[in-house]
């Protein structure tokens, strides 16, 4: 009896039905491997692909990849990537020394890192983003001088992208997401890639509604009323963003040429000079 009873339960364990997470999980993956090119997206150029329509979210994100996230803020866009997008490999880095001082400027961060340590990834502190890599980049209110402002954020993502090169896979990816309008189109991050032997691989239209629970986090911290609440000023998951991925540039895809004109074929030629072009 003992051995019919351990080959039952062998047999149990093998027919044993996948979790409902492992579920989800699988169907995230299939659902991104069908739509890469999904959303509002742009060529290598920088043009937009006008003739795709699919305004799905494009998540530039797999379950198995290995992901560093800093500049964290409160934590809400890593906990998004854990919980609802099933990444188990994730490291996120706030520039906070410690969860105190986190908490004091997000006091909801508490339940963010819970979460994210719940699932087996890592939150660290006290990360300088000049060192490391970095994505929402911005170096807070130094001057209220536009030119300044813009000069000291285009330090910050030339220290981002020569510190992030020596520490980038071959084939790796580097993530950059911007407000799109003035001053951020000032950035001219396509220059600074470029500059950094980077080259935008694609870009599209960043949709904070694709993160549920993700909030955007200022760098000043938690924004109050007059009357002490906590609210107010813009939320930043309202503005319209956009998503770069980077590449080395000799990592990155070379554009297809474009076939050259045929000639145009006189009536007594053959079928055998389809071929032949200018």
């Amino acid at each position: 009896m003992p051995k019919k009873r351990k080959l039952l339960q062998q047999q149990m364990r093998g027919t044993k039905k996948p979790s409902q997470k492992h579920k989800l999980k699988e169907q995230a993956q299939k659902s991104r491997a069908g739509k890469a090119k999904a959303g509002n997206t742009e060529n290598e150029s920088g043009a937009p692909n006008t003739h795709s329509q699919d305004l799905k979210p494009t998540i530039p994100f797999s379950p198995e990849d290995a992901i560093l996230l800093v500049g964290e803020g409160d934590l809400s866009f890593s906990k998004a990537l854990v919980a609802h997008h099933y990444c188990e490999n994730v490291t996120a880095t706030v520039l906070e020394s410690s969860l105190e001082e986190l908490t004091a400027k997000y006091p909801h961060a508490k339940e963010n890192v819970e979460a994210i340590e719940a699932e087996g990834s890592k939150v660290v502190y006290g990360v300088d983003a000049k060192k490391m890599v970095f994505n929402f980049p911005h170096v807070g209110g130094k001057s209220k001088d536009v030119n300044r402002q813009v000069r000291y954020n285009q330090e910050l993502l030339v220290e981002f992208f020569k510190r992030a090169l020596l520490s980038l896979a071959p084939g790796g990816t580097i993530i950059v997401t911007l407000f799109e309008g003035e001053p951020y189109t000032l950035w001219n991050i396509r220059d600074l890639g470029r500059h950094s032997d980077l080259q935008v691989e694609r870009s599209f239209r960043f949709q904070a509604s694709a993160y549920p629970g993700y909030s955007h986090s200022r760098t000043l911290g938690v924004i109050k009323n007059k009357q002490g609440e906590v609210g107010g000023g813009w939320k930043g998951e309202d503005r319209p963003a956009r998503t770069y991925v980077f590449m080395r540039k000799d990592d990155a895809p070379k554009p297809v040429p474009k076939p050259a004109p045929k000639k145009r074929k006189r009536a007594d030629d053959d079928d055998d000079d389809d071929d032949d072009s200018d």
